[in-house]
């Protein structure tokens, strides 16, 4: 059975271009630590996405008739940060950039609007430059980050608590540790000198040990909810992200 609203099933003749909000996870493949898997990034995006059109209701759609078409995930992007582990694999800000603003003019000779709902803080500054690109060129581009109040940075308790709710198969708890639980303003100069590996020997920042399925459950209602209403709601700041 097709998933309602999902792009990558549909054929051409089962789209209605008029009305369409195509709505496009992005993640990364990069480390987690030793206990979450490489996707991790791109799992969240997927999932509050999926979330978000749901909850807009019957079809994928909202009150106003605007069909909500979940495209397959971007993958890939700018995780240099955290190269000095195995397993990562980063496009670089200027490869993801022209990613973006490709992917964005395709998709508006076609669609009214396309959103990017992202799920690596790494990829931030480049989605804010790429969307203020393809605004200024008049498509009505945005995005929205996969965020949580009071989460710590990385690997910690909020990722794994989403992914024991998202794919609890999935997280290795023998293998889960604590990492650096310094405040993450404190690391950023070592981390732009030598990356996450030059202040977290484990790839983690944050602990968690304290992690739940049902914190993570918690966590990616709020976020759905929040991403659900800027749908309806479209009004983009000045660095193009919905609020």
């Amino acid at each position: 059975m097709t998933p309602a609203g999902e792009l990558g099933f549909r054929s051409w003749t089962e789209l209605d271009e008029r009305s369409a909000t195509v709505i496009v996870p992005l993640g990364s493949i990069e480390q987690h630590g030793p206990h979450l898997p490489l996707d991790t990034d791109v799992r969240i995006a997927v999932a509050v996405a999926q979330a978000a059109v749901g909850s807009g209701g019957a079809g994928g759609s909202d009150a106003e008739g605007r069909n909500f078409l979940l495209a397959p995930a971007l993958n890939y992007g700018a995780a240099g940060e955290h190269e000095g582990f195995p397993g990562t694999i980063s496009i670089g800000q200027e490869v993801l950039h022209s990613v973006l603003v490709e992917y964005g003019r395709s998709a508006c000779r076609w669609a009214p609007r396309v959103l990017f709902v992202n799920g690596h803080g790494g990829n931030g500054r480049t989605l804010v430059s790429a969307v203020r690109q393809l605004r200024s060129e008049g498509r009505d581009v945005a995005w929205f980050p996969c965020a949580t109040a009071g989460g710590d940075a990385h690997a910690g308790y909020t990722e794994t608590s989403l992914l024991l709710h998202i794919s609890p198969h999935s997280v290795r708890a023998d293998e889960m540790v604590a990492g650096n639980v310094t405040p993450v303003a404190e690391l950023m100069a070592p981390m732009r000198a030598g990356g996450v590996v030059a202040v977290s020997d484990n790839g983690v920042l944050g602990d968690p040990m304290a992690a739940s399925a049902a914190d993570g459950g918690r966590m990616l209602n709020e976020m759905a909810a929040k991403l659900s209403e800027a749908l309806e709601l479209w009004q983009a700041d000045a660095n193009g992200m919905l609020r």
